[in-house]
């Protein structure tokens, strides 16, 4: 983990570094509140000690910055104070800083602050990575898959390229759990996530958006080349031959695809890759199908 001190005096700088040296993170140092900000953006601290008093930006509006910037909002700030002054606190606290400390410094205070202040943070990188994974399979949720979507897209918007979406639903599934049991169900569904990303690049993202439903967002390919993703899957799953207990479970999916061509927003086109899937199951289940509207204007003019 990363903790950058950010105080104008150099020797205050030194200090810090000597009583931090023992910790098992690295140390990054910038002179003054402008650098400061600089190199947090640069280098993504899990941690930031923050001098109060600095002549060329003060540690608020370091702070206030920090806790107004997207990607720094969430980095926990532990200010460095000469003073102990309860409005000073009043104001660190209400700007969001976790901590106090003040100076001299106090060698054993110091890291066993450090310390909490990097526990914390820890465990709320792990809330936000669980509230991006379906607790089930591991794969990313729906939350997640729609957040990739709109970057990706953005990202065609701004450069060009293409993006497919293929959206999965095993078939008949809800017989497997009345058959088998809920619990068989959800080690087929955990079978099904594991080929699932097995099978994708590591740019893709397959995702579990809820019951027997899965998605991949797959970037830079056409349709027809996200087909053979699918149909890989499809393959895999219909001959996996799942083994609960004593018993095997065999199960199918059905599979839709759309891409960018001719789509003017990432909404229309899970509608399409909804639509090919529809198309899937009605056509016998354990099926790839793909669905692509003819060009817009506004889209050939988006992808040119």
């Amino acid at each position: 983990m990363k903790v950058l001190i950010v105080d104008d005096d150099p020797a205050a700088l030194e200090v810090a570094t000597i009583r931090l040296a023992k910790e098992p993170v690295d140390i990054l140092c910038a002179e003054g509140g402008v650098l400061g900000l600089e190199m947090a953006h640069r280098e993504h601290p899990d941690l930031i000690l923050l001098d109060l008093d600095m002549p060329d930006m003060s540690g608020f509006d370091v702070c206030h910055a920090l806790k107004t910037d997207r990607d720094l909002c969430m980095t926990p700030v532990l200010f460095l104070a000469g003073s102990a002054a309860a409005e000073d606190k009043i104001q660190g606290l209400d700007l969001g800083a976790v901590d106090y400390i003040a100076k001299p410094f106090d060698a054993f205070e110091l890291r066993a602050r450090v310390r909490a202040a990097l526990r914390t943070k820890y465990l709320q990188d792990l809330l936000i990575e669980h509230a991006h994974l379906d607790p089930l399979t591991g794969l990313p949720n729906r939350r997640m898959l729609m957040e990739r979507l709109q970057g990706e897209w953005a990202r065609i918007e701004r450069h060009g390229g293409q993006l497919s979406f293929i959206r999965a639903d095993l078939d008949h599934f809800k017989w497997v759990n009345n058959h088998y049991g809920r619990e068989t169900g959800d080690c087929v569904l955990q079978e099904v996530a594991r080929i699932f990303a097995q099978q994708c690049r590591k740019t893709d993202l397959p995702s579990r958006c809820g019951g027997e439903e899965f998605a991949i967002v797959v970037p830079d390919e056409k349709a027809a080349d996200a087909a053979d993703l699918a149909d890989r899957c499809r393959r895999k799953i219909a001959e996996a031959g799942i083994q609960v207990k004593d018993q095997t479970v065999m199960t199918t999916a059905s599979f839709g695809i759309a891409d960018s061509t001719g789509v003017d927003t990432p909404e229309s086109l899970m509608k399409l890759a909804d639509k090919a899937l529809g198309q899937a199951k009605s056509n016998g289940c354990n099926r790839v199908e793909i669905e692509q509207p003819l060009p817009t204007a506004n889209a050939e003019n988006r992808q040119s």
